[in-house]
C-alpha cells in the first residue's frame, strides 16, 4: 500500500525510502499539482484556527521577525460551564496579517485530518516521531531570522512563495539542550532561492536556514508547512536508561555519606542496565510498541442501499479524526479489497480513492 504525498515526496527529492532523511540538503519538485492544496490552505488554516481553543506558543505571530506578544491576538473567554479557554481574536489575526506578519500553528496535524494522515503516513514511512507545522505570511515581511533546528524537517510550499537560504551546520548533531550553544551561523550558504507552490526541499538537523518574503514587493501570500522528524539520539537511550534505574533501590538511595563500595556498585549496576537495554534493544521495543495496521468497518453507499459488511484494510497512516477518513484527500494504491461491495465501486482500477467512500 503505498502513500501519495510519501511516494511523491521521494520522487521529488530523489529518495528510494527513508533512509536519506537527515544525510544531506536537497530539494525538489512535487509532480502531483493538485497534491499541495489538497493539504491544506490558507483559507482552511484559517478556520482551524477560528474553531479551535490555542495558547501560545502553539499559535504564534512574528512581525519584522520578531515575536508579537500574545496578549496581542489571544483572548481569553469563558464558556457556559464557566470555563475560562483562550482563543484567537480572528480580527487581531486579520490586522497583523494585512500589516505584512506571520501566523504560524504548532502541529497542525492535531487540527487536521488530512495532516494528521500525511504525519501518519510519514511516520510509519521512516519509523520517527513526525509533526507539522503551519507557517502563513502576508504581504512584503520578514521571517525567522537565521535559526536551525533540533530535528529534521521536509519543508512543502503549498500556495504563494517565499525566498529561502540554507546554510549547512556549524556544529555536528546539535541538540536543544546541549553541553554547547551553537550560535555561529556557519558561512556555508548551500542553497539561495524561491520556494514556489509544489517544491519540496530537506533541512537536515543543525542546518542553518532562513526565509522572508521581504523584496516580493507584492501583496502576495505565503503558506507552507514544515514535516519535522525526531530521531532517537544517544542521549534519548541514556535518559531511558535514566527512567528504568528508577526501578533498583540502590539508584534511589542517596549518594552522600555512601560507601565506597556502594559506589562501584551503582557503576556495575549501570554497566550491567546498559548491557541488558542495548540502543538495539531500546529501538526494537520502541518500534514493537506501535500499533500495527487498523482495520477499519465501513458503510458503502451504493444505488441507495447501504451495504455494511466486510472491512477495508487500511493502513494507520490513512486514520483519521473521529475515526473519519477524509474525503478525495488521498489515493491509496495497491489495496487488496476485503469485500465484494467495495469492488462494485468506480475506480477500482488498480487504485482505491478514498472519495468514493462515504464513512
Amino acid at each position: 500500500m503505498e502513500h501519495r504525498l510519501v511516494t511523491h515526496i521521494e520522487k521529488a527529492l530523489g529518495w528510494d525510502g527513508p533512509g536519506s532523511v537527515g544525510t544531506a540538503f536537497v530539494r525538489g519538485r512535487l509532480t502531483d499539482p493538485e497534491l499541495p492544496a489538497r493539504l491544506l490552505t490558507p483559507h482552511k488554516l484559517l478556520d482551524l484556527i477560528k474553531r479551535r481553543h490555542l495558547a501560545n506558543p502553539q499559535l504564534r505571530c512574528y512581525a519584522e521577525g520578531d515575536e508579537i506578544h500574545p496578549s496581542t491576538f489571544l483572548s481569553t473567554n469563558v464558556n457556559r460551564r464557566r470555563q475560562a479557554v483562550s482563543q484567537a481574536d480572528m480580527a487581531a489575526l486579520g490586522r497583523i496579517l494585512n500589516d505584512g506578519g506571520t501566523v504560524v500553528l504548532d502541529h497542525v496535524d492535531f487540527f487536521d485530518p488530512t495532516l494528521e494522515v500525511a504525519c501518519r503516513a510519514l511516520g510509519w514511512w521512516c519509523g520517527e516521531l513526525t509533526s507539522a507545522n503551519a507557517y502563513l505570511a502576508v504581504g512584503d515581511t520578514d521571517g525567522f531570522h537565521l535559526h536551525w533546528d533540533d530535528h529534521e524537517v521536509i519543508a512543502v510550499q503549498l500556495s504563494g512563495e517565499k525566498t529561502w537560504e540554507v546554510r549547512g551546520p556549524s556544529r555536528q548533531a546539535p541538540m536543544y539542550r546541549d553541553a554547547e550553544r551553537n550560535r555561529t551561523p556557519s558561512e556555508d550558504v548551500l542553497w539561495k532561492g524561491t520556494m514556489r507552490a509544489g517544491d519540496v526541499m530537506h533541512i537536515p538537523r543543525g542546518f542553518w536556514h532562513t526565509a522572508t518574503r521581504l523584496g516580493s514587493r507584492s501583496g502576495g501570500h505565503s503558506l507552507h508547512v514544515t514535516f519535522g522528524f525526531t530521531k532517537r539520539t544517544g542521549v534519548t537511550w541514556a535518559n531511558f536508561l535514566s527512567d528504568a534505574a528508577r526501578a533498583d533501590e540502590a539508584f534511589r538511595r542517596d549518594l552522600e555519606g555512601a560507601e565506597e563500595t556502594a559506589h562501584k556498585m551503582l557503576t556495575d549496576k549501570l554497566s550491567a542496565l546498559a548491557a541488558t537495554h542495548s540502543p538495539e534493544r531500546y529501538l526494537d521495543e520502541l518500534r514493537s510498541s506501535r500499533p500495527s495496521q487498523l482495520i477499519f468497518g465501513i458503510e458503502v453507499a451504493q444505488f441507495d442501499a447501504c451495504v455494511v459488511g466486510g472491512e477495508l484494510p487500511v493502513h494507520v497512516a490513512l486514520f483519521g479524526v473521529g475515526g473519519v477518513l477524509p474525503g478525495r484527500e488521498f489515493g491509496v494504491e495497491d489495496v487488496e479489497v476485503a469485500d465484494p461491495a467495495v469492488e462494485t465501486l468506480p475506480g477500482q482500477r488498480g487504485e482505491f480513492d478514498l472519495g468514493d467512500v462515504e464513512p
